[in-house]
């Protein structure tokens, strides 16, 4: 097995890249990716709505895969590439300050432009510019999405860590806050620490901590980052705090007193 930092590295990189492989269980994201191969013979502009996460950039490169991609939020950037190129993905397309100028220069210089944007963007030239809009819906109305990327990423993480294609974790409970990034990023946490030894997790804390140290009651304060995770795992597996004390050793009062302290946690 590679070493913790080793690890660590490979995780980061893991997760810097597109974290959405688009998928088509679901009707919707058929529907979705049908469209997208629609748009690849059509020349005309179209905008892709939704949530971070969803596949709303996958989709844009799909259409146009040579074209420039640019960050909505780049401004300088984008005018740039309106002057220079003649295919250009912009994402992020609400945040750009001067969509009146974009439209100018979409007409002037004949650029075919797909971009991506939150599905509650609206600007009064967004008719103007887009022939074609449609949104993709998040992760949580896509359920038969969710096991084939959790497949995926099981798999990339089975790859990247040298372990097996399992998640070691009771009632799995997938997060879709962030859609495919965060699904991702829990699915590469949980296969790296499901076969972490004793002195590697000490090595994460420790890095942790000495971030964290610089108070007079470092002790104190820090004392929870040990007792969340035990007591969790054993309300978990014991069910009851009478059976919990007894294997910790502790006074009752003493277990209730600690959970009251760490109830934000529990």
């Amino acid at each position: 097995m590679m070493n913790v930092v080793a690890l660590l590295v490979a995780l980061v990189v893991a997760l810097v890249v597109d974290a959405t492989n688009f998928v088509t269980a679901c009707a919707s994201s058929a529907q979705a990716y049908k469209t997208a191969t629609l748009l690849k013979s059509l020349n005309v502009n179209a905008i892709i709505g939704g949530e971070v996460g969803v596949g709303k950039k996958t989709l844009a490169k799909y259409i146009l895969n040579d074209a420039t991609l640019i960050d909505g939020s780049n401004y300088d950037e984008v005018l740039i590439a309106l002057g220079n190129s003649k295919e250009i993905i912009i994402t992020n397309f609400e945040n750009i300050p001067n969509i009146k100028k974009v439209l100018d220069l979409v007409n002037e210089n004949s650029v075919r432009l797909i971009a991506t944007a939150k599905s509650s963007f609206y600007n009064e030239y967004i008719d103007d510019i887009f022939s074609i809009k449609f949104d993709i819906p998040p992760l949580s109305q896509r359920p038969k999405d969710v096991e084939e990327l959790k497949k995926i990423y099981m798999d990339e993480a089975s790859r990247l860590f040298n372990t097996s294609a399992t998640l070691g974790i009771k009632n799995f409970k997938p997060d879709l806050s962030q859609n495919s990034n965060s699904l991702k990023r829990q699915i590469m946490i949980s296969s790296l620490l499901q076969d972490i030894n004793d002195m590697e997790l000490m090595d994460i804390l420790e890095n942790y901590i000495e971030r964290k140290l610089g108070s007079n009651s470092d002790y104190r304060n820090l004392l929870y980052l040990y007792e969340v995770p035990l007591i969790r795992a054993g309300l978990s597996k014991f069910k009851s705090q009478l059976q919990l004390s007894d294997k910790l050793g502790l006074n009752r009062n003493t277990l209730r007193k600690k959970i009251a302290d760490n109830k934000q946690y529990l």
